[in-house]
């Protein structure tokens, strides 16, 4: 939000200084339209026009980097976001960056020139001590360097190499030939590292201890000292501030000193040319101010404040405060904030702004927007089969689908059903003699068992005798014995998070028959027990740290027979053990699965510990590996003989024949054509042997073997109402433009809307049910577009707690980005059968993280199409997964597959930037480094990324559900306690401890951000942009209202607030033409408040009713009212708490 020009602090008034609020007049300019509009503030003329992505002008903006600008975003920016900016030695022009643009300005303003302009982002950039070169940041070689570009613009250096680092505050040695910038190599700490201005390596200043960041280097008049700023650790959520202190490097001795210990922390030290000042950013109660200290007296004063807020509690990968600079006199100090630049005079007189304008021209990347429309059918397809796994003979497959044991005979059988438990049945596994199946259960009111029941289907036998969480069957070779692993039963009943009941598993056998159970180990550390043919004796098991182990039948002699490890991230370090190793029933090779790709490893025998065995080059593996999979696969599996493997993806089951493959392979190496001489490799010794470009030709598609895909069709019938209600009399606000009607009928017909109009105006059918809700206010189903929703992994709940307190809160629809696991789908498809009470589940599965190695456009593909193809989640979450270049690859993949990605944050502004240059779908978390002004509001805007700042966990400032513990009786709520357990609640809300020694749990009103972030969210909004509200799972349910107010704390309106919480949400998830607004047609999914949100929009807490899909619940209970009256409950985490204690002196 607009700053207030700083004064000198002696002027100001005491302590707590509001900040002016311009009030927000822009309009659209979201079209592609040649005609120039308004625009966000600080924003005019501002058109967005379509580039032709193979036109030579789109080449020459991208810079080299894989997309092609699709867009150009046109406008004119009187103020500008996070803006560094330097004098050149002359004092006559200003160097600043703006949007990933380097610029010039006239020192008294005036019209900005551009120095770089493209798809490239360029920023931080710095005059050389001659005023002939600008050194700068860039990422237009695919990932972060650092350049140098002639003033003249006459050429362009690369001084560093190497796309996986990353680099700030780069600025030259006062003799010029070296820079010196803080450089970051992979998840380390940014170090300040000293290259030559020609090249090289270079070294590292201060490398110890590991774990300390040294950044925003600048040198004494005499070149001897660099000073800096120095923290423990990248950054610290909820932070108590004091982190960023000034330290001391001297270039002759390699001492190092601490400069400063203010709790308001000190960053971004700038020294005068003349040497006698030293100014620095500090923070004082909520806001930030300018420190000039006099080096010969070291008295200190306040120059300037408030100014722009610090970025101390993000990642601050732009520093912790923009660049600043002296001018040549040393009088004055030229800064940025409030979106402006300013020249500060030393002497304490009040600050001149320098007036500015700049014409952008942004390239952006193709629009990503698609529609995915909810279709009404009598049935659908499941997304999802669990633990698939071929029978002895290899001709049928029994799986779980929707929680229910079925069997398949064949490819192009169709599936049936062979049990008629309730609850939750999973992880079926043949006897040897293929006749019968034994799987596990869940049920609330029966707890969990194994079962056994014949293939044909029929009546389940139960095996064990006692109730307990059981995952993980495998019957020995003989058939004589299950192994499986057991769990008490009261720990997954009181679970609140997904991966009960962790450290209580122990593994124990029982007769096949069925009876006691023998404990054989501890679980911990011995996953997936399975058997291989004559070794009746031992139990083989997946270890820790991608150990593949075998012990006795009582636990002892655990021997390890294998390690496999596999690739890490593109530039990272460490090699990442697998998560799943079995040995084969033929004891031949191990089927290993890393990430989600499987491999196959022949195990060798050498005598006592086995090898450790990398898959991340399988042509040099230390023994042969054969890597099965580019897509991906889950539950991976044997066949019995150990010459197949099956995998399943989605409701697809693959089967890769090992034999045939390398008959495969061998046929095509026969068929290829002898090697030609000329091919042989070059001589590096030889000049001539160096191609202009040595590319490798890709192989052919049909050169590789492809193993055997099937599609495994469960139909289930979709939940869908029947009937005709009338809505009559309420308030209802539509979201069709402002339009509020206030006295109106809304009709409903099955599970859509009939239609919507003034009381009385509508034609009823005949037989339609009246329900009277005057008094009432209706608005769309809320959509939380951020909704982590956690429920249990692998063994699944029909009712998990968190799915009916959002629908009771009155959220209709959830898109969780990053489930961590695939488990998602089969809620989703629980909650569209009818199965399990919840909003809407949307998804995109689990992140796209670098450990998928994306370097190229092909690797992307292959990655999405798991999304696209086979879990149908039609958005995917980009988590920072590789350099631009990777990210560009990813986004392009995502637009030919139709999906819509959303990202990582990351408090990350320099990413987030990028991100919206490249037109990624949407962004996850807020963007740090706030006030942010009208030059980014309006490129999120007209890039169409929806903003989903989920505020209960502020990047950049104190966490807004701090505030909301501290002032709501969260323990005292009857309804909350109704639908989540208590557990979870008294967690939650009876003692709020920060992470660690010395950080908060608990911060002063004034120090909140939600109104910084809140008015940020505005600007795009009234930029025409897109917004959502997120509660990102920190309170269930109640959580998206906190999440919700938080988003209109600033100056956002109650109606704009909630159009984010609905149209504007939907609009985001590409289900705009279903969701998100009362019109006729479309799904009924709507909120029936006692209050008025328009007057206060706490009254969105006041839910009489909701209505998902047509069917209407009480918000207390959630009964059916209509059209199927009926008592849900009690819900298994509705427990007793303990009885009062009758001993005297208790409390």
């Amino acid at each position: 939000m607009p700053m207030r020009t700083p004064r000198p602090f002696s002027s100001l008034l005491p302590l707590l200084v509001a900040l002016l609020v311009v009030p927000l007049e822009a309009v659209s300019a979201q079209s592609t339209s040649s005609a120039a509009a308004a625009g966000a503030p600080g924003v005019r003329d501002v058109e967005v026009v379509a580039l032709d992505p193979e036109s030579d002008e789109a080449k020459t903006l991208a810079e080299g980097l894989p997309l092609r600008p699709g867009r150009l975003l046109r406008m004119t920016v009187s103020e500008g976001s996070w803006m560094s900016v330097d004098v050149s030695p002359d004092g006559q022009t200003l160097v600043f960056d703006l949007l990933g643009s380097i610029w010039t300005l006239p020192i008294e303003g005036g019209e900005a020139t551009p120095v770089t302009r493209g798809m490239a982002f360029d920023a931080q950039p710095r005059f050389s001590p001659d005023g002939s070169r600008i050194v700068f940041v860039s990422d237009r070689t695919g990932g972060e360097n650092v350049f140098m570009i002639a003033k003249d613009l006459s050429d362009t250096t690369q001084v560093t190499r190497g796309n996986t680092n990353s680099y700030q505050s780069p600025t030259f040695t006062p003799d010029g030939r070296y820079l010196v910038v803080t450089r970051q190599a992979g998840a380390g700490q940014g170090k300040l590292h000293q290259y030559h201005v020609d090249g090289g390596t270079g070294t590292t200043l201060i490398s110890e201890p590991a774990n300390l960041r040294t950044t925003g280097a600048a040198f004494s008049a005499d070149g001897r000292t660099i000073w800096y700023a120095q923290r423990t650790g990248a950054w610290q959520y909820n932070s108590a501030l004091g982190d960023y202190q000034l330290a001391t490097y001297d270039r002759e001795t390699g001492d190092t000193r601490t400069e400063t210990s203010r709790y308001g922390g000190a960053f971004r030290p700038t020294l005068s040319p003349d040497g006698r000042w030293l100014v620095y950013g500090t923070r004082h109660v909520a806001d930030t101010g300018l420190r000039i200290r006099d080096l010969a007296t070291a008295e200190e004063r306040w120059l300037a404040f408030p100014v722009q807020r610090d970025d101390m509690e993000s990642r601050a990968t732009r520093d912790a405060y923009p660049g600043m600079a002296f001018t040549p006199d040393s009088r004055y100090l030229v800064a940025t904030y409030g979106g402006k630049l300013w020249r500060i005079p030393v002497d304490g007189g009040e600050p001149a702004e320098i007036p500015f304008t700049a014409r952008v021209e942004q390239a952006i990347g193709p629009e990503v927007d698609f529609q995915y429309p909810i279709e009404d059918t009598e049935t659908f397809t499941v997304k999802q089969i669990r633990d698939a796994t071929p029978s002895p003979d290899g001709t049928r497959l029994a799986f779980s689908a929707l929680g229910r044991i079925h069997v398949q005979e064949g490819e192009s059988g169709t599936p049936r059903r062979i049990t008629n438990l309730e609850g939750n049945q999973h992880a079926p596994v043949w006897t040897p003699d293929g006749r019968h199946i034994v799987f596990v259960n869940w049920d609330f009111g029966e707890g969990g068992h194994l079962w056994r029941v014949p293939v044909g289907g029929g009546t389940p036998v139960r095996l064990t005798t006692e109730s307990a969480f059981w995952q993980q069957p495998a019957i020995s070779a003989d058939g004589a014995r299950i192994v499986a692993i057991r769990g008490p039963a009261s720990a997954y009943v009181e679970a609140i998070t997904q991966g009960a009941p962790g450290g209580a598993r122990e593994m124990v056998w029982i007769p096949a028959g069925g009876g006691e159970a023998t404990f054989i180990r501890r679980a911990p550390g011995a996953t997936s027990p399975h058997f291989v043919r004559g070794e009746t004796e031992r139990i083989f098991a997946s270890g820790s740290g991608g150990a593949l182990i075998s012990f006795r039948w009582d636990g002892t002699d655990e021997r390890t027979h294998l390690r496999v490890t596999g690739p890490g991230a593109v530039g990272g370090t460490g090699s990442p053990p697998a998560s799943l190793v079995l040995m084969s029933p033929n004891r031949e090779r191990a089927l290993a699965q890393v990430g989600l790709q499987l491999y196959t490893v022949h195990v060798p025998d050498v005598g006592g510990d086995g090898p450790t065995v990398s898959v991340a080059n399988p042509d040099g593996a230390a023994f042969p590996v054969r890597r099965l999979t580019d897509i991906g696969g889950q539950f991976p599996t044997w066949s019995a003989d150990g010459s197949k493997v099956h995998w399943s993806i989605g409701n697809a089951h693959v089967v890769y024949d090992l034999e045939a493959a390398r008959a495969h392979e061998a046929a095509v190496e026969a068929e290829a054509p002898a090697d030609d001489p000329s091919d042989a490799p070059a001589d590096p010794d030889d000049p001539a042997d160096e191609p202009e470009e040595a590319a490798e030709p890709a192989p052919r598609a049909d050169d590789a073997y492809q193993p055997l895909e099937y599609r495994v069709r469960v139909e289930a019938e979709l939940d869908t109402p029947r009937g005709v209600v009338l809505l009559s009399g309420a308030r209802i606000i539509t979201m069709r433009g402002d339009e509020v009607l206030e006295r109106g009928d809304l009709l409903v017909r099955d599970n859509r809307i009939a239609g919507v109009g003034a009381a009385g105006s509508l034609e009823v059918p005949e037989g339609t049910e009246v329900i009277d809700v005057s008094g009432h206010t209706i608005v769309p189903g809320f959509i939380d577009t951020h909704a982590h929703l956690r429920a249990p992994f692998n063994i699944h709940r029909d009712q998990p707690w968190s799915y009916a307190a959002n629908l009771a809160y009155g959220v209709t629809t959830t898109r969780d980005p990053q489930t961590g696991a695939t488990d998602v789908l089969t809620y989703e498809d629980m909650v569209r059968a009818g199965r399990t009470l919840g909003p809407r589940i949307y998804s995109t599965g689990p992140g796209v993280f670098s450990g998928e190695r994306i370097q190229s456009l092909d690797d992307a593909r292959s990655v999405l199409r798991r999304y696209a193809e086979y879990y149908d989640t039609k958005t995917i979450k980009m988590y920072g997964a590789g350099n631009r270049a990777t990210r560009q690859h990813i986004i392009q993949a995502a637009r030919e597959l139709e999906l819509m990605p959303t990202t990582e944050g990351s408090l990350d502004l320099m990413l987030n930037l990028t991100m919206a240059l490249d037109a990624y779908a949407g962004v996850e978390h807020n963007l740090p480094g706030f006030p942010l002004y009208g030059d980014v509001a309006q490129l999120v805007a007209s890039s169409w990324m929806a903003y989903t700042p989920t505020i209960l966990v502020t990047y950049g400032g104190p966490w807004a559900e701090n505030h909301f513990y501290a002032t709501e009786d969260v323990i005292g709520d009857e309804k909350l306690l109704h639908f989540t357990p208590f557990e979870e609640v008294q967690q939650k809300a009876l003692r709020r401890p920060g992470p660690g020694p010395g950080q908060s749990g608990w911060f002063h009103p004034s120090v909140h951000t939600m109104d910084l972030v809140s008015d940020f969210v505005d600007q795009v909004v009234e930029a025409g942009g897109r917004a959502g509200v997120g509660s990102h799972g920190q309170l269930q349910g109640l959580g998206f209202h906190w999440e919700l107010w938080a988003t209109g704390a600033g100056r956002m309106t109650p109606h704009r607030a909630l159009k984010v919480a609905t149209l504007l949400g939907a609009r985001s998830l590409g289900l705009e033409g279903d969701l998100g607004s009362i019109e006729t047609g479309k799904l009924a999914d709507l909120v029936i408040l006692s209050g008025n949100p328009l007057d206060d929009l706490r009254s969105t807490n006041t839910i009489r009713y909701v209505m998902m899909n047509g069917r209407l619940h009480d918000g207390d209970t959630l009964n059916e009212v209509w059209p199927s009256p009926r008592e849900v409950g009690p819900f298994y985490w509705q427990t007793e708490g303990p009885a009062p204690a009758p001993a005297a002196g208790m409390r």
